[in-house]
């Protein structure tokens, strides 16, 4: 039975063992589709050449996630990002023995992935160890920079795209999923310690992180997170033109992602902003709508 990466960082075994490519890719493709209950990027839309391209990245970065937030111990997790950072420069370096990493090897070769943009992601789990508080916008987008943009960058160039203003708009757009994903998860990451919540926005609203402790709800939190709401609106909407530029099927994607991404931002909205007694979600019959109308935008004529 093949390890989740906590229990494989504990498995002298499995450290041990060289993977072949073929052992390696049904490791990586058992992590994306069996481990963890979702897999969003690969859809049915997507071209079956490319399944195992996307299985390969998206288990650099479940290691990379889990490696930072399933350890339990802030100096351990950084031990291990360290380790696993080591591993990523030997593979641009030809040297491969993690299954990740020898199945990972090909697809950067292939599609010439930047290892900037992996190592970014490393880094932005580094810092979940080290910083639990945001000072202003800059400093949380300076975060989102690693922990989400380097996503949409590499699924652009799986896809066939390399520029520059692919992927401004690529930023803007999982940017703003990262914050809608903070404001939805305000309490549940505050249980780690984590606001994301700008402190100058909290301050200019004469509103504290020991009232957020105590989950205080009042006039003050709700005029921060309709703050915060209609920053992350604001970046949904200047991406939303990257759908245009790419082929259907990957806008298809792109849609459902914003459109999911929008939905979360409206149901904190309709709820006065209060996502401290109740975490907003989407339900099945509202991910059907959204499902619909992300296949009318993406393959629909206008």
């Amino acid at each position: 039975m093949p390890l989740a990466p906590k229990e494989y960082v504990h498995s002298p075994e499995e450290l041990g063992r060289a993977y072949t490519k073929p052992e390696a890719e049904q490791y990586t493709r058992w992590l994306a589709t069996k481990h963890y209950e979702n897999f969003h990027v690969v859809t049915f839309l997507l071209p079956k050449r490319l399944h195992q391209d996307f299985y390969n990245v998206y288990s650099f970065c479940r290691w990379a996630d889990d490696l930072g937030d399933e350890i339990g111990d802030p100096a351990e997790s950084l031990r291990l990002l360290a380790w696993w950072r080591k591993e990523l420069e030997a593979m641009y370096a030809g040297q491969v023995q993690h299954p990740v990493f020898v199945a990972l090897e090909g697809t950067a070769r292939k599609y010439d992935l930047p290892i900037q943009l992996f190592s970014d992601l490393i880094s932005a789990f580094e810092q979940d160890q080290t910083i639990t508080r945001y000072q202003n916008w800059d400093d949380l987008f300076g975060y989102c920079r690693c922990s989400a943009n380097p996503v949409g960058r590499l699924v652009l160039r799986l896809c066939g795209y390399a520029d520059a203003e692919r992927d401004r708009l690529s930023d803007a757009t999982c940017t703003a999923l990262q914050l809608a994903n903070f404001w939805q998860d305000v309490t549940v990451d505050f249980e780690k310690d984590r606001v994301y919540l700008p402190l100058d926005v909290l301050a200019c609203h004469g509103y504290t992180v020991s009232e957020l402790a105590a989950r205080t709800y009042n006039a003050a939190f709700q005029a921060v997170m309709r703050d915060a709401v209609d920053v992350a609106r604001k970046l949904f909407l200047e991406g939303l033109p990257l759908v245009k530029t790419v082929d259907r099927r990957l806008a298809f994607d792109l849609e459902l992602f914003s459109r999911g991404g929008m939905r979360i931002l409206d149901k904190i909205e309709q709820q006065n902003y209060n996502v401290l007694s109740h975490r907003p979600a989407i339900s099945k019959f509202e991910r059907i709508q959204l499902l619909l109308g992300a296949v009318a935008q993406a393959f629909l004529p206008v």
